[in-house]
C-alpha cells in the first residue's frame, strides 16, 4: 500500500485524511478515470455524466426545488441538469472571500438574457453569468450537492482538505437555510468509495444521505444527527480572517444573537 501524502497547501491537519486522499487521487490516476489533474482538487471523473443522471432519477433530487451545489467541475454536470430540471441552483463563491457569497442561477433568468444553461454550468462562466446574493437573499434549501474525494456507504465523506464544504454547510445551518433533515450527496466514481473504518464519522462531521455513482444510487446508513451549526472550536484563524460571514456570525454569537 501506497504510503505516499501529496502535499497541498491544505495538507497537515489530519495525517489519516491527507493519506487517505493521497491514495485516491494516485489510484483513480493509475487506473485512467480521471480527467485532468487530481491532487488537490475533488477530482473529475469518467463517467460523472451519468452519474449527475443517476442522481436526477432520485426521488430526493425530483422533490428539491432549490438545490446548492460545489463549484467543482466534476459536478458540472450536477449543475447542468438543476438548471435543466427547472430547479434554482445557488453555488458558493470559491473560498467565500466575499460578502454575497453565493451565485444564485434559474433557467429562467439565463433564457431571459438569451444564455444557454451549458453555457453557465462551469463557476466560472457561474460567477459570469449569475446574481451573487447574500445570505438573507436566499432561499431554504431542499437539497445539497457536495464535492468528495472519498466516501464511505456509511455517510462518511472528505473533500480535498480545504474543510469550505463544511464550512459553508455550518453557515447555512446556523441561518436556517439548511434543516437538519436536509439530505446532502454526492457524484463520485466507485474507486472513491472506502469502507467505513477509513472514514469514521466524529460528532463534527456532515454525512451524507446519498451516493451517485455512473452505475448507481447508494443510500447510506448512517442515521446519526447532523451538526446543529458552525463548530468554532474548529474553524482555522485563516478562515475568521478571509470569510466576512464567519467575522459577522462570530459577533452575533459574542454578542448573545446567535
Amino acid at each position: 500500500m501506497d504510503n505516499n501524502i501529496n502535499e497541498t497547501e491544505w495538507s497537515g491537519h489530519n495525517n489519516a485524511k491527507d493519506l487517505l486522499r493521497s491514495r485516491i487521487w494516485a489510484q483513480l490516476t493509475k487506473r485512467h478515470v480521471a480527467i485532468g489533474e487530481t491532487i488537490g482538487h475533488i477530482p473529475n471523473f469518467l463517467g460523472a455524466e451519468q452519474a449527475a443522471d443517476q442522481l436526477a432519477q432520485s426521488p430526493l433530487w425530483q422533490k428539491a426545488k432549490v438545490i446548492k451545489c460545489n463549484p467543482d467541475t466534476a459536478q458540472i454536470p450536477v449543475r447542468l441538469r438543476a438548471l435543466r430540471d427547472g430547479k434554482r441552483l445557488y453555488m458558493a463563491v470559491p473560498r467565500l472571500t466575499q460578502e454575497r457569497c453565493f451565485v444564485d442561477l434559474t433557467a429562467s433568468n439565463l433564457a431571459s438574457r438569451g444564455i444557454d444553461p451549458a453555457s453557465a454550468a462551469p463557476h466560472v462562466e457561474a460567477l459570469k453569468f449569475g446574481n451573487l446574493v447574500t445570505f438573507e437573499e436566499m432561499q431554504p434549501i431542499d437539497l445539497v450537492v457536495t464535492g468528495c474525494v472519498a466516501v464511505s456507504k456509511y455517510g462518511g465523506r472528505t473533500g480535498k482538505g480545504a474543510g469550505f464544504a463544511d464550512l459553508e454547510l455550518g453557515i447555512l445551518r446556523q441561518l436556517s437555510l439548511v434543516r437538519p433533515d436536509t439530505p446532502i450527496v454526492t457524484t463520485i466514481h466507485p474507486l472513491q468509495i472506502v469502507d467505513h473504518t477509513q472514514l469514521p464519522m466524529l460528532v463534527h462531521d456532515w454525512s451524507l444521505t446519498l451516493i451517485a455513482t455512473p452505475d448507481e444510487v447508494i443510500q447510506t446508513v448512517f442515521s446519526g444527527p447532523q451538526p446543529e451549526g458552525l463548530n468554532w472550536e474548529q474553524i482555522r484563524p485563516e478562515q475568521l480572517k478571509t470569510i466576512p460571514i464567519l467575522r459577522r456570525l462570530k459577533q452575533f454569537r459574542s454578542s448573545g444573537r446567535a
